[in-house]
């Protein structure tokens, strides 16, 4: 790892890890078998070979930029931000860093057990480079900031989860970094304490400071961050917008789980264990998937106009296109609306809601779902859309569908917003009744 004085904040170049893993026959031995297995020349009792959790990784992440990792488990994230910390050294390739690094990455990390917080606040200051003096200067802001109080001088082996991930963020936020790492820790924390982690972590955005976050909070990479990687099977497979990168790897995760694929780690992964190309028609779940697609999705106003933003108060049309390749007398049509976290908001289907669909179904046709009223707080929703047989066998899926955003004039919180009115009593005081916004609008 070296020190390079340039615009960028991390330059990563052709990097390849990997690690010995050593094979050891399950046998019972003693002193003697050993003795004589080394003079007859068989000193290697377990086949040695190598997992490649890196297979050749190029990024550059520009200073002052917030770069948001994602990817699913076993795809090399936590190895890469140690690659970058100087935890590990590159098997091959380099790493170039400009400035001042502090991270957060495996919970306790770099603390002592047996010294108490106030101790290790001190050690670990000056493993990131502060003076002594310069960390004792820091001290009660640390504390503070940390809210462990009287704790702060006890053992931190006497520490909850929480109050280890208080006072390593305390550290890591105080040292005044150029570059902060943050692996998925923030979701140890209470409510409280992440919003104000989150916080300060806006303060060193503003502030121009660069910060790499590896999380598996989707919305958080795109509300949050300015770009995105997204890390698969040791490789980067796509980089740039997070809005692009993230609906790129929630398409291929549904495709994945449409083909049944078993997700095991992709470093010892007979196939290499990425996630399936995009590129790639997704394989038929059964036979039965010949007898009906949904041929087109789209989301329209009630004008008819196709559409991706809406008030909360208006309403939309689904419109599901299907065709049936063959005579279908029991199908159920299927609608699930997410936001884009994947918390499911609504699902209903033409047989929950006892709909009589014509037996058999017309080779082409199409329904349409009416939403009177959306009903939903800001924020960004999508559609997911199947059809499948009264026994439940799938015919046709369609994941991720339709994305909208829902804006609104009203700062409310929560999911739904549902139709209501105020309305203030008081004893000597007329009755007054606020209208909602939607009346007359």
């Amino acid at each position: 790892m070296s020190q390079t004085h340039n615009r960028d904040a991390i330059v990563i170049r052709n990097v390849v890890k990997s690690f010995r893993k050593s094979t050891v026959r399950r046998e019972y031995t003693t002193i003697k078998s050993e003795l004589v297995r080394w003079m007859m020349g068989r000193k290697d009792r377990g086949e040695k070979t190598f997992i490649e959790a890196l297979r050749g990784i190029d990024l550059t992440i520009p200073r002052g930029k917030t770069v948001g990792i994602l990817g699913r488990n076993g795809s090399g994230k936590s190895t890469l931000l140690k690659l970058m910390t100087g935890i590990y050294s590159p098997t091959s390739g380099s790493i170039d860093i400009n400035g001042r690094i502090s991270a957060l990455l495996d919970l306790g990390a770099g603390f002592h057990p047996d010294f108490s917080g106030r101790e290790n606040i001190l050690i670990n200051g000056i493993i990131l480079g502060m003076s002594r003096a310069e960390v004792r200067a820091r001290m009660d802001e640390i504390v503070a900031f940390s809210e462990l109080g009287d704790f702060v001088d006890e053992p931190v082996r006497t520490y909850s989860s929480g109050m280890y991930m208080r006072l390593a963020f305390s550290v890591a936020t105080h040292v005044d970094p150029d570059i902060l790492i943050v692996d998925e820790i923030l979701a140890v924390g209470d409510e409280h304490f992440g919003k104000k982690s989150m916080a300060k972590m806006m303060e060193f955005k503003k502030a121009g400071k660069t910060i790499v976050l590896v999380t598996h909070d989707l919305l958080t990479i795109e509300k949050w961050c300015d770009t995105a990687a997204w890390l698969d099977a040791g490789r980067i497979r796509r980089f740039g917008s997070p809005e692009e990168v993230v609906q790129d790897y929630r398409r291929a995760v549904a495709l994945a789980e449409e083909q049944f694929q078993v997700m095991v780690p992709a470093a010892i992964a007979a196939d290499g264990g990425a996630l399936p190309s995009l590129d790639a028609p997704a394989e038929p779940a059964s036979n039965a998937s010949a007898m009906l697609k949904i041929s087109g999705v789209r989301l329209t106003r009630r004008d008819g106009v196709e559409t991706s933003r809406v008030d909360t108060e208006e309403g939309l049309s689904l419109h599901l296109d299907f065709t049936a390749f063959q005579s279908v007398e029991d199908a159920d049509f299927v609608v699930a609306l997410r936001r884009t976290d994947g918390m499911l908001v609504y699902q209903t289907s033409t047989a929950a809601e006892a709909l009589p669909l014509p037996r058999p179904l017309a080779k082409q046709g199409s329904l349409v779902l009416l939403i009177e009223r959306v009903g939903l707080t800001a924020g960004d929703y999508l559609f997911d859309v199947s059809v499948r047989s009264a026994s439940g066998e799938s015919h046709d899926m369609h994941r991720g569908v339709c994305p909208f955003t829902v804006t609104s004039a009203i700062a409310d919180e929560g999911i739904a917003r549902p139709a209501h009115c105020w309305r203030v009593e008081g004893e000597g005081t007329a009755k007054l009744e606020l209208l909602p916004r939607w009346v007359g609008s």
